[in-house]
């Protein structure tokens, strides 16, 4: 099983009643629980680890995670609020306000970090969870936790907005990262990281650190995955863009999810993967997000729409 550990939300978006009436529509989202529901629909064991509310809207996030075959029983459940994130357009750009304080995922703690299983072999974090507190210190404790016997997945999905303390964030962050088998970044992503353009040396100063590959995304451009022995590049599917709300998400999804098929999670494995390995990981990760960017929405593909 691969476990997904992170936020998950509501995107409350802009629609318009019968009468005419400006409204808001709840859509399930966040950045990790995109990750779980695309890996669920692509046909992989996946659980869901996060702070889930009991109100109306964490059972929309609950239902939609049982819809995709995702098991969210480690969830942290409470009777805080769901996040939510409204989002207003203006000339075809979103812009979003946040409601998340003292909310079931923030308020995540160290005393509500889950037992694993044996059968849980991979663990992946990412997103908007690790930029506030106290949710980040617990997702940081999980993946400290378990680094020596469960491959790491992290994908940052910097969005400097949350981040009030730079400095505590960007030493959190590399410990993670560096602790971590697997680190997906954008390149805007790579470059906040590492204060470098170029994305061979971005790269090799995360690998330097401890990690075994990291994939760098150029949206349109692609993809490139780096790693001690190789360096492997796969094109964008070109696709009609409709929008690409979680496109990197799906990518993730997709990555590990041909990464489970040739049975190459395990910590001995991860470490030293052959260059047609990782093609076929990128390739489907691409193909993946190439149908969610196709659609409106973070609506990722099953396996049979591939």
């Amino acid at each position: 099983m691969i476990l997904c550990s992170g936020e998950a939300l509501i995107d409350m978006l802009p629609r318009e009643t019968g009468a005419g009436e400006r409204a808001f529509a709840p859509f399930p989202g966040g950045a990790v629980f995109n990750t779980s529901i695309a890996l669920g629909r692509l046909g992989v064991a996946t659980g869901f680890f996060s702070g889930l509310s009991s109100d109306l809207f964490g059972d929309i996030l609950t239902k939609s995670l049982s819809k995709a075959k995702v098991d969210s029983s480690m969830a942290a459940r409470s009777s805080r609020p769901t996040t939510l994130a409204f989002v207003t357009l203006t000339n075809g750009q979103a812009s979003y306000v946040f409601y998340d304080e003292n909310t079931a995922g923030r308020m995540l703690g160290l005393d509500d970090l889950p037992t694993l299983s044996e059968n849980v072999s991979t663990l992946f974090f990412g997103g908007i969870s690790l930029m506030v507190e106290p949710c980040a210190q617990a997702y940081e404790a999980l993946l400290l936790r378990e680094q020596e016997n469960r491959v790491i997945m992290i994908d940052p999905n910097i969005r400097q907005s949350f981040i009030s303390d730079e400095a505590t964030y960007r030493t959190r962050i590399s410990r993670m990262m560096a602790a971590s088998d697997l680190v997906k970044v954008s390149d805007e992503d790579l470059a906040w990281l590492t204060g470098c353009d170029d994305l061979q040396k971005g790269a090799s100063d995360v690998l330097e650190a401890g990690t075994k590959v990291v994939c760098v995304t150029e949206g349109a451009e692609g993809v490139t995955a780096f790693s001690a022995m190789h360096t492997v590049r796969v094109p964008a599917n070109k696709v009609d863009v409709v929008d690409t709300v979680g496109a990197g998400d799906t990518f993730n999804a997709g990555f590990m999810a041909a990464l489970s098929d040739a049975d190459v999670l395990t910590k001995d494995k991860i470490a030293t993967l052959d260059e047609a390995t990782i093609h076929a990981a990128l390739t489907l990760g691409a193909r993946a997000a190439a149908v969610t960017v196709s659609r409106a929405g973070a609506n990722p593909p099953t396996r049979a729409e591939l």
